[in-house]
């Protein structure tokens, strides 16, 4: 386990056990923990990166830890793919309920319009695949995917303004399909990113 995950899970349980109203607040599923989860299949995926090269170097089958590998690398892709939508990131993800003043919707079903239905019907891979790059190695694969995070937190109020203009709507409007292809290019770059700096951090 990472030792960060370790550390706030240490501090959730440790917060708990002082509240006096609403302990279970602080319960671990009731809290977001997506950047722990990513790490730690990060961190298996390297693992197994690690013993693939074990295995090549002594001979031996790989087969089963090939199948790990990709078992691995697609569980990576489903968390980094979340983390790049901004609804995943808030307590609005389905619908303002936080103070309102720009009178955003406060009805459930934007989550749907924006990531299934406007994605499914709008965009494929080719429209964005231009704005990823070539692959680099994480220096601090945990802090720069928080970072990852941030940034998509920060465009929260963005998915919705375009909603009110209800530019998701039918073929979609420029400023809908621009945002939507640089979070996907975000998200296939960071999980390129995590692949390749797990590949090389195993051979270390």
């Amino acid at each position: 386990m990472p030792r960060g995950r370790y550390d706030f899970y240490r501090m959730l349980y440790d917060k708990r056990a002082i509240t006096k109203t609403n302990p279970d607040d602080y319960l671990p599923e009731h809290v977001g923990l997506q950047p722990y989860i990513t790490i730690e299949i990060f961190e298996r995926l390297q693992t197994a990166f690690r013993e693939y090269r074990k295995l090549a170097q002594a001979a031996q089958p790989t087969d089963p830890v090939e199948q790990a590998i990709i078992f691995y690398a697609g569980w990576l892709g489903h968390y980094v793919a979340d983390g790049s939508q901004p609804l995943h990131t808030t307590i609005n993800y389905d619908g303002w309920v936080a103070g309102n003043p720009h009178g955003f919707t406060i009805a459930h079903g934007i989550h749907r319009r924006f990531e299934s239905d406007f994605v499914s019907r709008d965009i494929t891979a080719t429209d964005f695949a231009s704005l990823v790059g070539s692959p680099h190695k994480l220096a601090d694969p945990f802090g720069e995917y928080l970072h990852y995070l941030g940034v998509s937190h920060a465009l929260v109020e963005r998915v919705y303004e375009l909603d009110k203009l209800k530019a998701f709507d039918g073929a979609g409007a420029p400023d809908a399909l621009q945002f939507t292809q640089e979070r996907l290019a975000a998200s296939s770059q960071m999980l390129l990113d995590l692949w390749y700096t797990a590949w090389l951090q195993s051979a270390e």
